[in-house]
């Protein structure tokens, strides 16, 4: 059951950056491949084991890269592709692994592909996309609707068709049921392969194909507040996970199964028995279907601890689960939870079977920054005023100098008024602070092979207390966490001694089968 008996992608731990937001290297005010360069020994004794970038390719930036107009190159603001071979040349020199963000459902209106698509209704390429006639008058050829606001269809007025996006208008859905398509794709990828990229996040996957009837989707009885002119407030049964989107998730991994330990990784915003499929069956498919439980649902104990036993139950044999608190798209823990929680929520995170997914900034407790409207960068905010998602990409917030460390000059998003104390500066110099505790949960975990790669058993999940068991090689240690805020007492079955605490103040304190528990504290104990 050894450390040694697993892949590095089960035994480690996945670290994303935002590189706009990590750190400018240049001078712009943006974050670059050659800020993070300077931040890797930073990573390395953080303790994580990956490095997830999101998108660093040629883009117009109308979804801040996530309108890719070249699939093998790096856009100029983030450096060059000598810059991403260093990159990726310096992180392997200390033992770190670097994940691309790729994004095979939409490109960018600027793509070549797309430019030549919509040159002419006989463009070799038109097929590339999807295009449909307008109804007899004139509108959309179906009610389907952009996770931005508004139609998915936009008229070309050239051609006299409607071109679908599922996202901004700028990022033309790509068609996967054409064969060319498909291989010019699979040729990018194998691209980042061959220049030693360890893995792909691959965006929106269970997006990629739509229904071949174009039918309309149902309403959504539950549309959430702030989304109703967006797809949200539809139930989206027919623009995505369909029957097909299955075979091209098993070809993707067919492709990275042609290279030494790749691993690839889904982003599937499913309930946990759909997302379950995403591991594949007679045919390969995603190493991690991303698992989005933990930002999803409410900072509960009882519910938290039934939806890790409906998890673990549900993964299919060869299944290995994982656990995500934050994202580029969420709003941060600890704007959540607060701060007090959001040490327990680390304590969690690095805690439960399976890999963890940390998102940069929640090791030092950052919280979401408020952004006036006026400044907001966020596609989907301004077009959804309300909803933008530029509040967890903010700046890595490094020391107390001007703009955090960050930059030399005023970065492209605000940061907080006290960056200076959340910063890795003040932090790492506290022996109480969340990047101490953070770094001691990293060492513990990699130390115990019980943490990173042992059973899971569940012991309490009633009132505010979740807690549970890891084991492996005849070791057991008790996790138990109060997401409440009054003292409790939690049985543990055995005698032990304290490991660490989320207040680290307790470290070999013996335990007499049961432990006290302060509010919002959670302890490790080894049994």
């Amino acid at each position: 059951m050894g450390n040694e008996t697993h892949l590095w992608w089960q035994r480690g731990i996945i670290y994303q950056i935002y590189p706009r937001s990590y750190q400018d290297s240049n001078g712009d005010g943006v974050g670059d491949l050659n800020g993070i360069i300077q931040r890797l020994d930073y990573l390395q004794q953080l303790g994580v084991d990956a490095i997830w970038l999101s998108p660093i390719y040629p883009s117009p930036m109308a979804d801040f890269g996530y309108d890719v107009a070249d699939y093998t190159d790096v856009h100029p603001l983030f450096g060059s592709l000598a810059d991403l071979d260093r990159l990726l040349a310096e992180a392997h020199a200390r033992g770190l692994k670097i994940i691309l963000d790729f994004v095979p459902n939409h490109s960018s209106d600027e793509h070549p592909w797309f430019l030549d698509a919509r040159s002419s209704r006989t463009s070799a390429k038109r097929d590339w996309y999807i295009w449909r006639d307008p109804k007899p008058d004139g509108s959309a050829p179906n009610n389907w609707l952009s996770y931005f606001g508004g139609s998915a269809w936009e008229y070309d007025e050239a051609s006299g068709q409607y071109y679908l996006h599922l996202f901004h208008k700028k990022q033309p859905d790509l068609n996967w049921r054409n064969p060319a398509l498909k291989q010019a794709i699979y040729d990018s990828m194998r691209f980042w392969m061959e220049r030693g990229v360890d893995g792909f996040r691959v965006d929106v996957i269970w997006l990629m194909i739509k229904d071949a009837q174009f039918r309309d989707n149902p309403p959504n009885p539950d549309v959430p507040a702030g989304m109703e002119t967006s797809s949200a407030s539809q139930l989206q049964i027919y623009t995505s996970d369909q029957p097909e989107v299955f075979d091209l998730v098993g070809d993707i991994r067919d492709i990275l199964d042609g290279y030494s330990e790749r691993v690839l990784v889904g982003e599937i915003y499913l309930p946990i028995h759909r997302l379950m499929a995403y591991y594949g069956s007679a045919r390969g498919g995603c190493h991690m279907p991303y698992n989005f439980q933990l930002i999803q649902l409410p900072w509960d104990a009882e519910v938290i601890g039934r939806t890790v036993a409906d998890y673990e139950a549900a993964l299919p044999a060869h299944g290995w689960p994982n656990w995500v608190l934050g994202n580029h798209d969420q709003p941060r823990i600890a704007s959540r939870v607060g701060d007090a929680q959001a040490r327990v929520a680390q304590m969690l995170l690095l805690t439960l079977r399976g890999t963890p997914t940390m998102y940069y900034g929640d090791e030092l407790g950052m919280r979401n920054v408020e952004i006036p409207q006026h400044l907001v960068q966020d596609p989907q905010g301004i077009n959804m005023p309300g909803t933008s998602r530029d509040p967890e990409r903010s700046p890595m917030q490094w020391d107390a100098s001007p703009n955090a460390g960050f930059s030399a000059v005023a970065p492209w998003l605000p940061l907080p008024a006290d960056y200076a104390a959340h910063s890795v500066a003040a932090e790492q110099g506290d022996p109480r602070s969340m990047l101490t505790l953070v770094r001691r949960l990293i060492a513990l975990r990699r130390a115990s092979p019980a943490l990173s790669v042992g059973s899971y058993a569940p012991l309490v999940g009633s009132g505010d207390v979740l807690a549970y068991v890891r084991e492996a090689d005849g070791v057991r240690l008790a996790v138990a966490l109060n997401l409440g805020n009054q003292a409790q007492v939690v049985p543990l079955g055995a005698a032990g001694r304290v490991l660490l605490s989320t207040h680290l103040d307790r470290e070999g304190e013996a335990t007499d089968g049961t432990i006290s528990l302060r509010p919002a504290e959670g302890v490790i104990v080894a049994l």
